[in-house]
């Protein structure tokens, strides 16, 4: 969600006739678009603040995002920012940046709140278009701090969305990608998720949709129907966090073990080469050996193709932060060292699969010995020889090998 905010700013200075430069160069303006989810999200944002202060001291510094929201005054005692922009005002940085350059005096407090007024992006750091659908979210998981920070779960009117996805096809993406804080949630007058998901398909032309990380919420048959149609990219990023029914409760999640199971169960009758990636937290408090090691074992009976392994950190203003019985920090490398390696095995039994199958690549880069790269559409990347055929083209390729290393490619011809 955070790209699709990025790249709406970002097109915004495009067509207002800015020089759009990477951010290791030096800058008249620098925007950081702050996470602050975990404290490595934090530790990051501050890191491109600091920089940006290092490279040029006279720049233009505006902070934005999650970490300001999560602070009443200056977060983290960052020091030579020009503004502090809360992620309601974060769509109106470029009105912000450009009357400053032209001398007005700019009050925060007198901009309008608007969580949804985001420009259709044509100019972005992407090949795929990423398309806001939701924000905010009602779950309140006891580590989360998003629900402070993104404030109450609030859907997109689904015109809105459908426009936004129309102008965008029109701008030539042929992938786009659901997003939100908790897009399961999404609800609008009688609008849910399936409805809108269904919606979306129908509209004419040849493109693919894709289901940023949704929550495993029990989703009905009709949802398995839409998955199968063409259009929608066989990979879901399924939040799973723990293996162990006593640690889901205590986190608060919606969903016992059992049920997410079932989701997969359900999914894999209909689809049985889909691709399912997750996140897993290690070390939340009170998490024992054998908690843990049932985390491992349902990460080794579902064989996600990536997990995004998160070590537990206190977030001030949850509830978990509170819990007794934190774990030590070397527990929680270890857990984590265990997680990874398993994932890394799973990715490439998972990816060795599609060997003498065919995946449909969208091509995102072309380098200088004429070779395409890309993902197909179960999310997994593909190189192969381009050929005659350019960035942004769909191509039917043919899987003969994986490249070996932490990261394997798939690798193709035509």
């Amino acid at each position: 969600m955070n790209q699709f905010e990025t790249d709406s700013i970002v097109s915004q200075f495009h067509h207002g006739d800015y020089e759009i430069v990477d951010f290791s160069e030096s800058a008249d303006v620098y925007v950081v678009n702050t996470c602050t989810v975990t404290n490595q999200g934090d530790s990051r944002s501050r890191q491109a603040v600091n920089f940006a202060n290092r490279k040029n001291p006279d720049s233009l510094l505006v902070v934005t995002g999650c970490m300001v929201n999560n602070h009443t005054d200056n977060p983290s005692n960052l020091k030579d920012v020009t503004y502090f922009v809360k992620n309601e005002q974060k769509s109106s940085i470029f009105n912000i940046v450009d009357s400053h350059l032209e001398g007005e005096v700019i009050n925060l407090g007198e901009i309008k709140a608007d969580t949804f007024n985001y420009v259709p992006a044509d100019k972005t750091m992407h090949t795929r278009s990423m398309i806001k659908i939701q924000d905010g979210c009602d779950n309140f998981c006891t580590f989360c701090i998003v629900p402070k920070v993104r404030g109450r779960a609030i859907s997109r009117p689904q015109k809105e969305i459908i426009d936004n996805i129309k102008q965008v096809l029109d701008f030539g993406y042929k992938e786009i990608v659901l997003t939100g804080v908790n897009i399961g949630r999404y609800d609008w007058n009688d609008w849910n998720f399936e409805k809108l998901l269904e919606s979306v398909v129908d509209i004419s032309g040849d493109f693919r949709v894709r289901i940023s990380s949704i929550e495993p919420d029990g989703y009905g048959d009709r949802f398995i129907e839409l998955l199968e149609h063409p259009k929608v990219a066989p990979h879901l990023h399924l939040c799973l966090q723990s293996g162990s029914d006593r640690i889901l409760l205590q986190m608060r999640r919606m969903y016992s073990v059992s049920e997410y199971r079932n989701i997969i169960e359900k999914i894999k009758t209909k689809i049985p080469d889909f691709n399912f990636t997750t996140d897993i937290m290690v070390g939340f408090p009170g998490e024992t050996d054998r908690e843990f090691e049932e985390t491992v074992s349902l990460v080794k009976e579902i064989g996600f193709s990536h997990v995004h392994t998160f070590k537990y950190s206190i977030r001030n203003g949850t509830r978990a932060a509170r819990m007794e019985d934190q774990i030590a920090g070397k527990v929680k490398t270890e857990r984590s060292e265990i997680i990874r390696n398993l994932a890394e095995t799973n990715k490439l039994v998972y990816r060795s699969s599609f060997i003498d199958k065919q995946q449909r690549v969208l091509i995102e880069q072309i380098n200088d010995k004429g070779l395409a790269k890309g993902y197909g559409q179960h999310y997994v990347p593909v190189e192969f020889p381009a050929q005659s055929l350019k960035q942004n083209d769909f191509a039917e390729v043919q899987i003969k090998g994986i490249s070996s290393g932490k990261d394997p490619i798939l690798i193709g011809f035509l």
